[in-house]
């Protein structure tokens, strides 16, 4: 099932929100055109690189055409309104006020074809005072509440390890733009978005604000372990550590039966979640008591056996090699113009029973060029022309 099939996306991102955005398009069957400069979009330049090219670059474009076009001139700018016009959405995550310069705003492009939605991705929205500052997605990380809730208790703040404000921003983009469609195919009007890695991570912290907003206190770090609930963390094992997420009275008491303790479900000091999270020190020391005394393997079997959340901690290697991940097709090989084929992590969402991801992977910078003037209606002395100019680049 390809949900997105006959919806054409004009894609002028670069880097990673927004291609994560209309790669997520690509899975589901949008078409995508992809704008690149002549030295094409940033991620080609970044490692790490598999003969000549880049992975980030390999796992955000997939399924994409590419088209040069110097945007500095004129002539260019003129190509992309024309692909615009003939498009249902248009991506873009220049700096603001960028795109309306090269007269491909959304005022612009929307006057000309009023069924167009046009989504603008950017660090810190269209306005607002924050709007001009550079955005990286450390800097959001950094001003969204996310990194001074994250890090070891008493410790300094720390960053997620992923690029979260990005991934967010250009997921919530997906996610807008098929209501968007959705809307339009019932009013038939497009729809201007504005997405900003800000909003995105600051909407993604409800416990942060269940503290901030409701219990009125400040938010603290605590390391591996709930600020909330409790147990609810990381454990020590003898040769590593074990997940504990116990969530409830009748959870709690048969964690404690296992750990050998059965009698702490009735301690007062452990009587309700908040009381168990006042406690935790004590709590967490009776539980490793237990714990420290056997593996991480026969940790986990001795809890599952007794029906309470846990897990072992393992590596992207050993969670990409799972038995689990083979069997929900985590990873996909798609056809590479450089490397034969290329493993690509595609869109997760599972339709009838299927899970659609693009039919092939990132494209040759270039590659589409020809194809797409020639859509346009450009002739082969015409596109020559554009080509022997620096205006567009074909490969």
């Amino acid at each position: 099932m390809k949900p997105l099939a006959g919806i054409r996306v004009l894609d002028l991102t670069r880097v990673l929100a927004g291609p994560f955005c209309t790669a997520l398009m690509a899975d589901l069957g949008a078409e995508i055109i992809k704008v690149e400069p002549p030295q094409g979009d940033d991620y080609r330049h970044i490692g790490p690189f598999v003969d000549g090219h880049s992975a980030l670059f390999a796992l955000t474009n997939r399924g994409k055409s590419s088209v040069v076009l110097d945007l500095k001139t004129a002539e260019a700018q003129a190509l992309a309104r024309q692909i615009a016009a003939t498009c249902d959405v248009v991506v873009e995550n220049f700096r603001p006020g960028v795109a309306a310069k090269l007269g491909l705003g959304a005022d612009a492009l929307r006057h000309e074809n009023p069924a167009l939605i046009y989504c603008s991705i950017s660090g810190f929205g269209q306005d607002g005072p924050f709007s001009d500052l550079p955005a990286y997605d450390i800097v959001v990380q950094a001003m969204s509440g996310l990194m001074e809730a994250n890090g070891e208790e008493g410790g300094a703040p720390l960053k997620v390890g992923e690029a979260l404000g990005d991934l967010m921003a250009g997921l919530y983009a997906a996610w807008g733009i098929a209501a968007a469609l959705v809307g339009r195919a019932q009013t038939g009007q497009g729809a201007s978005l504005d997405v900003a890695m800000f909003d995105a991570l600051f909407s993604l912290l409800p416990t942060s604000h269940a503290i901030h907003f409701y219990a009125k206190s400040a938010v603290e770090r605590v390391g591996n372990r709930h600020p909330l609930s409790t147990p609810f963390g990381a454990y020590a094992t003898l040769d590593g550590h074990a997940i504990i997420a116990v969530l409830g009275d009748r959870q709690f008491a048969a964690l404690c039966g296992v750990i050998g303790v059965p009698e702490a479900a009735s301690d007062p000091r452990y009587a309700t979640d908040a009381t168990r999270t006042q406690n935790e020190p004590a709590l967490k020391a009776l539980i490793e008591a237990w714990s420290r005394q056997h593996t991480t393997a026969q940790a986990v079997e001795a809890l599952r056996g007794a029906h309470i959340p846990t897990a072992p901690i393992l590596t992207l290697a050993q969670a990409a090699n799972s038995p689990h991940a083979a069997a929900r097709g985590l990873v996909s090989d798609l056809p590479h113009h450089g490397l034969g084929t290329a493993p690509i992590i595609g869109q997760p969402v599972r339709f009838n029973g299927e899970k659609p991801v693009a039919s092939t992977g990132a494209p040759a910078l270039g590659g589409g060029s020809r194809d797409v003037m020639a859509a346009l209606g450009l002739t082969e002395t015409q596109i020559s022309g554009l080509i022997a100019a620096g205006i567009v680049r074909a490969t």
